[in-house]
């Protein structure tokens, strides 16, 4: 049985806890293939009133970069070339759909699996898909209770801590502030060449 693992963000940018944990996840979990899904429409964020992503090329052409050379990890572009907001759990039966006999692994972070319950039709995704959660440093991850009711797949990733955000990089990116220990070189100079971010400020 083929064993596909999912990372879906926003990614931007992508950084290196990103990258951590994608090698986490395909290590861990014996995966054959740990696909990247950049989001299209995240419709949390921007029903909140958070700032709209970067274009889609500039955060596909960061991911290229980032990723570069890494066995098994590729990147899945779907959710940008679909219309309406991007629900994780359409991605995960568009692939469920296109390869049924294979095992799929959702990987969040505590973060994402705390308000797993506020995503759209996240029971269905909790069937179609076995949760792989990578919980906080010396922490199990802790589920909300809708979700901890409900039956599901779990597998823990253990995953050192990485205090790397793309908020922060984005104010560090905004004010001139060197961001490659972070996003790795190439990133941190393609950033730079398309002059990213230079208005993030407050964002």
């Amino acid at each position: 049985m083929k064993r596909i693992g999912l990372l879906g963000g926003t990614f931007d940018p992508p950084h290196l806890a990103h990258l951590a944990l994608a090698r986490q996840a395909r290590e861990e979990l014996r995966l054959d293939e740990l696909r990247l899904l950049p989001a299209g429409q995240p419709w949390q964020k921007l029903a909140s009133g958070k700032r709209a992503p970067v274009a889609a090329a500039h955060r596909v052409a960061m991911l290229r970069l980032l990723t570069r050379g890494e066995p098994g990890i590729v990147i899945d572009e779907r959710e940008l070339h679909r219309a309406g907001p991007s629900y994780s759990v359409d991605t995960v039966r568009d692939i469920h759909g296109e390869q049924p006999q294979a095992r799929l692994f959702f990987v969040v972070g505590q973060d994402q699996y705390a308000r797993l319950h506020t995503w759209h039709d996240w029971r269905a995704l909790l069937r179609l898909a076995t949760l792989a959660v990578a919980g906080r440093a010396g922490e199990a991850p802790q589920a909300p209770p809708p979700v901890a009711a409900a039956p599901h797949d779990i597998e823990i990733l253990a995953l050192p801590p990485m205090a790397v955000s793309s908020t922060d990089i984005r104010a560090r990116a905004a004010q001139g502030e060197e961001i490659s220990s972070l996003v790795g070189p190439e990133v941190a100079a393609y950033i730079d060449q398309n002059a990213l971010y230079r208005a993030d400020l407050g964002s």
